[in-house]
């Protein structure tokens, strides 16, 4: 079975039980939070062993985490001891779940690859149990190609992930990189120790995200300030309540999300096209800022400044995806939510956008001067559905309107 990173919003009520963790901890700075982790594990009753990879030797002593553990520590492969019982196979047999973190992109690369040359890579390697890990790095190094495909090659395996989480970083930079925070891995190794289907589970969902781009010629275009982040979110919780999930998106300077199939474009008339060959599905989220017009034709070869004679740039319209969609005579999907990013009368322009996309939701969101809607972290947004009074929700991180709006879909279909 297919198992998709985790959100920690999946927990729910569940009550600690006596459980085996192993703990393998990476050699990266948030080696310090691990600490923390087996203190509040050992707080609800866990049994909590640990392996520590020579790296991690560097940051945290094994004096440190076999006090907090209560347990023997573990760093060598070739101890003679503990090899002579096998010892890398014992331990990762006895536990009920393995956690690696901080998992860094060394680690990360040779679980995808199968490496195992030090005793951490050789147990999970040997280990028949499911395995949690919380990536932390350097932004750029999150990022990277190689790393974004060990992590989808890993999540295609069935491991589990938790975070990384956005923030400032020990190395002064600003991104997704940090590992997640020990309550939120105490969160996910509870879901993952009482996995169940997600809500969505067998459904298939559509996300547009991202701005699209209006070519006038071969090196200007017509574009909006849309970072992508709010659609890469909502694809992102669809996939962690158990959907098949196809996240067609405009030029963004984010990662693609793990366990997702992502189809990138340019214009608006190739978003549509990627949206109608992704149906049939059940649900179609349309978050992306698709650009209105584009230049009626685009010019073959770079357009040049004539002095004293201005350019008329004549402009087309562009397709409707959201109302295209939402007015399919067949295979319309049965929940269609648009978004309505407003500088003035949002709820007003949204009732309107509403009634005239013959959309199911809207999304309505304010952008302009003194938000940080484009390009932020941040989201603060009024859910308006047909019949119903429009809901207003607090501001919250793009990230949390995604899991809330997820969350809003699931009951929805369950109940409709």
């Amino acid at each position: 079975m297919r198992s998709w990173p985790l959100s920690t919003s999946e927990v729910g009520n569940l009550q600690p039980v006596s459980q085996r963790l192993l703990l393998v901890i990476g050699g990266g700075i948030a080696a310090y939070k691990s600490l923390e982790l087996i203190r509040r594990a050992r707080e609800r009753g866990w049994s909590v062993r640990c392996v520590l990879t020579p790296a991690a030797t560097q940051l945290v002593t094994p004096l440190s985490v076999a006090s907090l553990s209560g347990d023997k520590v573990y760093t060598e492969l070739f101890s003679l001891t503990d090899e002579a019982e096998m010892g890398h196979i014992r331990l990762s047999r006895e536990a009920d779940l393995v956690v690696v973190a901080p998992a860094t992109a060394d680690l990360l690369a040779k679980m995808a690859q199968g490496h195992a040359d030090d005793l951490a890579s050789t147990l999970l390697l040997a280990t028949d149990k499911p395995v949690l890990v919380a990536p932390a790095m350097n932004p750029f190094m999150w990022s990277h190609p190689a790393t974004r495909r060990n992590v989808t090659r890993l999540v295609e395996d069935g491991i589990r992930l938790v975070g990384p989480n956005p923030g400032d970083m020990a190395c002064g930079e600003i991104g997704d990189g940090r590992m997640a925070e020990p309550h939120e891995i105490l969160a996910a190794i509870e879901a993952t120790l009482h996995a169940r289907p997600g809500p969505l589970s067998g459904r298939r969902a559509l996300v547009t995200s991202g701005p699209t781009r209006e070519a006038i010629d071969p090196v200007r275009y017509l574009s909006n300030h849309s970072s992508g982040k709010q659609g890469h979110a909502i694809a992102t919780a669809l996939r962690d309540a158990g959907a098949t999930v196809t996240l067609v998106t405009g030029p963004v300077a984010l990662a693609d999300p793990p366990g997702v199939d992502v189809v990138h474009v340019e214009s608006a008339r190739e978003m549509l096209d990627a949206c109608e060959r992704a149906l049939p599905v059940d649900i179609a989220v349309c978050a992306a800022a698709v650009a209105d017009w584009r230049p009626a034709g685009a010019a073959g070869a770079k357009l040049k400044k004539e002095h004293g004679a201005p350019r008329v740039l004549e402009l087309v319209e562009n397709p409707d995806i959201l109302c295209t969609l939402a007015r399919r005579d067949a295979l319309r999907p049965a929940l269609v939510v648009g978004f309505a990013a407003e500088t003035d009368d949002l709820l007003a322009h949204a009732e309107a956008k509403l009634a005239r996309k013959g959309c199911d939701w809207i999304v309505a969101n304010r952008v302009g001067p003194g938000t940080d809607t484009f390009g932020g972290d941040g989201n603060s947004v009024h859910l308006l559905r047909r019949g119903r009074p429009a809901e207003a929700w607090p501001p919250m991180s793009k990230t949390a309107v995604g899991v809330k709006l997820v969350a809003a879909i699931a009951e929805e279909l369950a109940h409709g």
